[in-house]
């Protein structure tokens, strides 16, 4: 592998666990830049589940394309993560099973 291919997929992989701590962090209703995109929207009841969603895209988005890439995203989660992630689907399954060991990232600096 060339030099630049190890560097894209250090970017992507950076991009990748990024996108996680994101949705974690939305997860968690905890700040995220979509706060800061939308201020107004946290009076919203809606604006929760909006910013789950958003960051729900990205994080699809970012696995497409290292899947796209034949970059390795799934050890950057866990087993059943992977199986959300591979289903796609945002159901209240992920909502509320993500964090099934409390392994993350955001979680472990808490």
């Amino acid at each position: 592998m060339g030099k630049e291919a190890v560097v894209n997929e250090e970017f992507f992989i950076n991009k990748l666990n990024e996108a996680k701590v994101t949705f974690e962090r939305a997860l968690d209703c905890k700040h995220t830049e979509f706060d800061d995109l939308y201020p107004y929207m946290l009076e919203h009841p809606q604006f929760f589940w909006y910013k789950r969603y958003v960051a729900w895209s990205q994080l699809l988005t970012i696995v497409g394309l290292c899947e796209e890439l034949s970059f390795p995203w799934k050890e950057q989660f866990s087993a059943q993560q992977v199986g959300y992630l591979e289903q796609r689907v945002m159901s209240a399954k992920v909502l509320d099973f993500w964090f099934e060991k409390n392994d993350s990232k955001e979680h472990a600096q808490r």
